[in-house]
């Protein structure tokens, strides 16, 4: 009996764990109105992360990841520099973007996002892409104001619109390797 239950608890340990996000094969992207006609979609290349998921019954169970602020890139770089700049970002200051979560559900994700010092909860809605060979992975999707969080440089435009949306929406791709 002794060896029976030692065999249980193992194969049970394997199906829950620990998994580090594989940069290679995962997205931090963003997508922001700009002169209220279209989206700037951009990212950052330079992020890392951990999160808990329990394959047993496919479920993400907790999550937490850093994002350097300086690696952002929306293919151009004048515009790069400016978000980089205090006027956004301010990345000299606050060099990383953090997430923590506080509560995972089966279709949405809620935790403490700091960005510039600020911290917020926010709500991401979740779409589990499940597990595989010790690797699991989801995507993450949602909308920030980035005024909440003490982005509101702007300008006026003609007919008093303005040059960035205050909306930001997200789109995140993990996949991530068991530790």
């Amino acid at each position: 009996m002794k060896k029976l239950s030692s065999s249980v608890l193992v194969a049970s340990s394997l199906l829950a764990g620990t998994y580090s996000v594989d940069v290679a094969h995962s997205n931090v992207g963003f997508s922001v109105r700009h002169m209220m006609v279209s989206n700037v979609v951009g990212k950052f290349n330079e992020f890392s992360g951990t999160f808990e998921y329990d394959e047993k019954n496919n479920a993400l169970k907790a999550l937490e990841a850093e994002v350097e602020v300086a690696s952002i890139d929306t293919s151009i770089e004048k515009r790069d520099a400016h978000l980089k700049s205090a006027d956004f970002f301010d990345a000299q200051k606050f060099p990383k973007i953090t997430f923590k979560a506080t509560k995972v559900e089966q279709e949405a994700v809620y935790g403490d996002l700091t960005i510039k010092g600020v911290t917020k909860n926010v709500k991401l809605n979740l779409e589990n892409g499940g597990a595989f060979a010790s690797k699991a992975g989801f995507s993450l999707e949602g909308k920030i104001k980035r005024s909440d969080f003490g982005i509101t440089w702007n300008q006026i435009i003609e007919a008093g619109a303005v040059a960035v949306g205050d909306e930001v929406k997200l789109k995140i791709e993990v996949e991530g390797n068991l530790q």
